[in-house]
């Protein structure tokens, strides 16, 4: 059963809400935001002003995943993750 928009999002804020409060994160959970942000960004319903945070959003997974300290990576991006998971509230 596919998730609905909202549970997309949900899950997305969690994710993003976790590596900023525990300043740590996973391969997999990088590997979940792609998907999850890839998912959203092919819904016809999408405000365009969310779009280009969907894409910071996609590039800082993909940066984590190949990044050698991906803890590093989460911590020098706090500022950004309090923003997302801000923005993100606000089209939820």
């Amino acid at each position: 059963m596919p998730l609905s928009y909202q549970d997309q999002v949900n899950l997305l804020t969690d994710i993003l809400s976790n590596q900023q409060t525990d300043c740590c994160g996973s391969v997999a959970e990088c590997e979940q935001v792609e998907r999850l942000v890839k998912s959203l960004m092919v819904n016809t319903n999408l405000d365009n002003n969310v779009k280009p945070v969907l894409q910071e959003i996609y590039q800082y997974s993909q940066n984590g995943k190949y990044s050698s300290d991906l803890d590093e990576h989460i911590l020098s991006n706090q500022e950004n993750l309090n923003n997302w998971v801000d923005n993100i509230g606000q089209f939820s």
